[in-house]
């Protein structure tokens, strides 16, 4: 605060003087020639306090002090205590001091719960030898604000427009505090255009303390949504400032631009969901939006797609479902009853369709040439593969001359941005039953022999003997191929059929299956052989004489 002539006068008075500075409330020691005095050589010590007239300016918060008087309006004088050497002290009657002063052993003044009438200048007289000494010293007391507060807060501004935002204030200080706004925390400096700033001061008349407010009046603009303005109090009490807790405020302003957003961001597919969102930058926001769709022909009942304005309210959001190729287009968002403030965009969905000339079960003739054809129709390119019974095949079927093995299931899988489509058939190779292999060995132990009969032809082959045997097996028809086995202990050389039978055809193969056999000449009496299985001993109880000619006939299978 600017100083009156007659308060830098009084300044440049006691600018020399020793200052104590105290706080109020406190205890305030005012030392005697700065602590440079020995008690022991002072015959008389008294401590008083300059008398003056003061005058007080409660609007300007100003007190002056200029003319020396003899006695208080009281009757007091400014004679606070005097200690003679050897004596006690002893206190004057005066009514602000007499209940809280005292003389410290180093001669110094100790004033109690110090208050702002403390404000003077006290002198300490001393009493050395033959001379008498005085020591002015002036005394100020400071009293620290409180933490600031914000009142009045305003709930919302609006852009460009001055509007109170609310008063920052502490109190109980001394002397007045000094108040600064803060927004994000940089200093606002006040312009009378977008910042204004009023401050003022109160004085609490029965104690002096000042307590300060800051009313600030502030132009808001869109990048102040969500700013945090705080107030902070500085004092030369404080060795830091206090701060305010922050506060932000609704700033209102208008729409001025519009945009849709469409989830998913990516590939949209055939069969999504999609969500499309308005976003306004006027705050507060829309509370509802009109959104221009199209509606696929599935639901408009037309063969084209339709379009329509569908207006949310209480909602950003527009799901369209189960979107179909037909669905792909330009989509919009407005304002409800303004479609002029709008956005755009274009959606397009992918898809995928794949179809088979071939289908379901195709039956084909071993020896026939066959190719599998498919269709596709997509919005890029996609990729193909092709499987057989789930094993992959290195490209699509296709044969010359179809064998029984390349039956099995076929199945094609096209993938392409995500959407994978999958068609199949079985192909069936037919032909009339045959017979591949016609065969026969022995058993294991040699003592009888085993026939095979491998059939080929599709339906399966059934197959049929000339001859019963025993242990018959048949194994799996895979491929158009099926096996049957039987055991025989045959007795005479004998042929054996195999007849094997479809739907389609009858094939009928032989086999010779023989025994071994000795010849028996006895000389003069008729010959005759002796059949036994190969690789058998003869038995001991067969004799044969010894002018018998054994002859072994050649062995036979």
């Amino acid at each position: 605060m600017e100083k009156t002539p007659l308060a830098r006068l009084l300044f440049d008075m006691v600018s020399g003087l020793h200052t104590i500075v105290g706080q109020y409330g406190e205890a305030i020691e005012v030392p005697c020639n700065k602590g440079n005095v020995r008690p022991e050589e002072v015959f008389i010590a008294k401590w008083k306090y300059i008398l003056q007239i003061c005058f007080r300016w409660y609007d300007l918060h100003l007190t002056v002090c200029n003319a020396l008087v003899k006695t208080n309006a009281d009757g007091s004088t400014g004679d606070l205590l005097v200690k003679s050497q050897g004596m006690n002290t002893t206190l004057s009657d005066n009514a602000d001091y007499h209940s809280r002063i005292s003389l410290t052993r180093d001669l110094s003044l100790r004033i109690s719960q110090a208050k702002l009438v403390d404000q003077k200048i006290f002198t300490c007289m001393v009493v050395i030898g033959a001379d008498i000494f005085e020591y002015p010293v002036q005394v100020t007391v400071q009293k620290a604000p409180s933490v600031p507060t914000i009142t009045n807060q305003a709930i919302e501004a609006e852009i460009g427009k001055l509007t109170t935002l609310g008063e920052c204030s502490t109190q109980n200080a001394y002397p007045a505090a000094n108040i600064t706004w803060y927004k994000n925390g940089v200093p606002l400096t006040a312009d009378q255009t977008a910042v204004k700033l009023t401050a003022a001061v109160h004085e609490d008349r029965a104690t002096g303390l000042l307590s300060t407010s800051s009313k600030l009046e502030y132009a808001a603009v869109k990048g102040d949504l969500n700013a945090k303005f705080t107030c902070a109090i500085h004092h030369k009490s404080l060795t830091s400032d206090l701060l305010s807790g922050p506060v932000t405020f609704i700033i209102n302003y208008p729409t001025e631009n519009i945009s849709l957003l469409v989830t998913p961001a990516g590939t949209i597919k055939e069969g999504d969901n999609v969500t499309l969102k308005c976003k306004a930058d006027g705050n507060p926001p829309p509370t509802g939006y009109s959104f221009h769709i199209k509606v696929s022909p599935a639901h408009s009942g037309s063969l084209l797609c339709q379009g329509k304005k569908v207006t949310v309210e209480k909602s950003d959001t527009y799901t369209l479902m189960d979107v179909t190729r037909a669905s792909s287009g330009e989509y919009k968002c407005s304002l409800v009853g303004n479609d002029t403030m709008a956005a755009s965009r274009n959606i397009v969905v992918t898809y995928l369709d794949i179809a088979l000339v071939t289908r379901g079960k195709v039956q084909k003739y071993v020896g026939d040439r066959f190719e599998a054809a498919m269709l596709v129709s997509a919005s890029g390119e996609a990729q193909i593969s092709w499987s057989k019974n789930n094993a992959k095949l290195n490209g699509a079927p296709r044969f010359d001359k179809l064998k029984y093995s390349d039956s099995g299931v076929y199945e094609c899988v096209a993938t392409m941005a995500g959407l994978v489509k999958k068609a199949s058939f079985e192909l069936a190779v037919q032909g009339p039953a045959e017979i591949s292999r016609l065969t026969k060995r022995r058993s294991d132990d040699g003592m009888l022999k085993v026939l095979s009969c491998e059939a080929l032809g599709s339906p399966k082959p059934t197959v049929q003997w000339s001859i019963n045997g025993t242990n018959a097996t048949e194994s799996a028809f895979v491929e158009g191929k099926v096996i049957h086995r039987i055991t025989i202990s045959p007795t005479v050389n004998l042929t054996v059929n195999c007849t094997v039978t479809n739907s389609l055809g009858q094939d009928t193969q032989s086999i010779a299956v023989s025994t071994r056999c000795w010849t028996l000449t006895p000389g003069s009496v008729p010959t005759f052989s002796l059949c036994i299985p190969q690789k058998a001993t003869v038995p001991p109880s067969i004799v044969v004489p010894t002018p018998l000619l054994l002859e072994q006939s050649k062995p036979a299978l």
